[in-house]
C-alpha cells in the first residue's frame, strides 16, 4: 500500500489534554473551534458532538465572561472530547473553568494581569493537572512590540511567545505548548521555525484567519504543509471561515497527503478526460460523502482508464481501473468486473467489505500482540 511517512519529527516534550497526548511520539492532534454561542449550552453540545463525530481530537471554546464558564461546565458534562477554554484578560474566568474540568487553558499571561493573578492560574492548572496554551498572533500583538518592530513580523511573533514562555519558566511551570499563528503564510511558517529552535515544549500549528473554505484550505495545506514536512508540529487546526466540522476534515487531509495520519479513506482519482470509460468525477463525489462515515485507514484509487489505471489500483486496498467492462483490484490482485450501471453502489458495497476486513484484520494483530 501507500507506504509509511518519511518525516522525522520535531523532538518535544509529551503533554496532555485530556486523554489526548500532544508532542512527544504522539500522533499529531487535530482540533478545531466552536463558534455557536458558549451560552447556548445546546447548540454549542450539538456542535462539539458533530465534530467528535467528524473525527476532532480536541475542541476549544472560547469563555469570554463568567456568565459564559458556567456553560462551559455544563457543556463539558455532556460531551467527551477534552475541551480547551479561549480565555482572555480576566484571570478569574481560568479559576473558574478549572475547577468545572477544562482539559487545557488557552491563555497569554502577559494579558491576564500582574505576577500574582498568573501565578494563580498556574497553581490552579498544577493542581489538577491542566496544560496551558500560550497563544500569540499577529492581529494582537503587545503595543510595545507593534511599535519595536513597525508591523507584525516573525521576530515580533516570536519574542511575544517568548515572554509568555518566561512567565511559566519563573513559575516552574513546563507544560504548556505554544503557537504563533499570522494569516500571511511565510510570517507563520517563519515564525514557527524559529519558535522551534528555542523552545522543548510542543507546538500548535496553524495559519489564522485562512479565508474561506477553498481559499483557506489552499492557505492552510500550504503554509502548515511547509511545516509539517520538517518535522515541525504537535497539534493543528486549520482556521476557516467554514462549518467547523471542515476544518477537521481539511486537517485530517493535510495529515492523511504527508502520511503522519491515516484515518478514513485516503483517495487516489485522476482529474479525468476523454478517455474515461466512466464518469470519474461523478463517481468520486458520492464516494466521498457516502463514505465519510468510515474511520478505517484505506487507500482507494478510482481512474477513468487503463492509462494510469492498472499501476495504481494494484498499489492500494481497492482500486477500480476504467475499460469496458471496468476492472476492481482488492489489495493488488483484479477480482470483480463492473459495468457502469450502479457503479457507485457495487463499488461502495466492496469497499465497506474490504474495510470491515482490515477492522477484523487488525483486532486480530492486536490480540497476538
Amino acid at each position: 500500500m501507500h507506504g509509511q511517512s518519511l518525516i522525522k519529527r520535531r523532538i518535544s516534550r509529551k503533554i496532555y489534554v485530556g486523554s489526548v497526548a500532544v508532542g512527544g511520539d504522539a500522533p499529531i492532534s487535530v482540533q478545531s473551534m466552536t463558534n455557536t454561542d458558549t451560552c447556548d449550552v445546546d447548540a454549542t453540545v450539538a456542535q462539539v458532538l458533530r465534530l467528535e463525530a467528524a473525527g476532532a481530537d480536541i475542541v476549544r471554546i472560547s469563555v469570554p465572561d463568567m456568565e459564559s464558564a458556567e456553560a462551559f461546565g455544563r457543556i463539558k458534562k455532556l460531551v467527551n472530547a477534552p475541551l480547551v477554554a479561549d480565555i482572555h484578560f480576566d484571570y478569574r474566568i481560568a479559576l473558574r473553568v478549572a475547577e468545572l474540568g477544562v482539559d487545557c487553558l488557552r491563555i497569554n499571561p502577559g494579558n491576564i494581569g500582574n505576577e500574582a493573578r498568573v501565578k494563580a492560574v498556574v497553581d490552579a492548572a498544577r493542581d489538577r493537572g491542566i496544560p496551558i496554551r500560550i497563544g500569540v498572533n499577529a492581529g494582537s500583538l503587545e503595543k510595545d512590540l507593534q511599535k519595536k518592530y513597525g508591523e507584525p513580523t516573525a521576530e515580533a511573533l516570536v519574542e511575544s511567545a517568548l515572554r509568555h514562555v518566561e512567565h511559566l519558566d519563573r513559575l516552574n511551570y513546563p507544560d504548556f505548548k505554544v503557537s504563533v499563528k499570522a494569516s500571511d503564510v511565510f510570517m507563520a511558517v517563519d515564525a514557527y521555525r524559529q519558535l522551534a529552535k528555542v523552545i522543548e515544549q510542543p507546538i500548535h500549528l496553524g495559519i489564522t484567519e485562512a479565508g474561506g473554505l477553498r481559499s483557506g484550505t489552499v492557505k492552510s495545506a500550504v503554509g502548515l504543509g511547509m511545516l509539517l514536512a520538517e518535522g515541525i508540529g504537535d497539534t493543528l487546526r486549520v482556521s476557516l471561515a467554514a462549518d467547523p466540522v471542515e476544518e477537521i476534515k481539511v486537517g485530517f487531509d493535510i495529515l492523511k497527503s504527508l502520511k503522519l495520519r491515516s484515518r478514513g479513506i485516503n483517495f487516489i482519482a485522476c482529474p479525468s478526460c476523454s478517455r474515461q470509460n466512466f464518469d470519474v468525477v461523478k463517481t468520486m463525489n458520492e464516494l466521498e460523502v457516502r463514505l465519510e462515515d468510515l474511520l478505517v485507514p484505506l487507500d482507494v484509487a478510482v481512474i477513468g482508464c487503463v492509462v494510469n489505471g492498472p499501476g495504481e489500483a494494484k498499489e492500494v486496498h481497492v482500486g477500480l481501473t476504467g475499460g469496458s467492462p471496468n476492472l476492481v483490484y482488492i489489495d493488488g490482485k483484479p477480482v470483480r468486473k463492473l459495468n457502469n450501471d450502479n457503479l457507485v453502489d457495487q463499488l461502495e458495497s466492496l469497499i465497506r467489505q474490504r474495510a470491515s476486513e482490515k477492522v477484523a484484520a487488525d483486532a486480530a494483530l492486536i490480540v497476538r500482540s
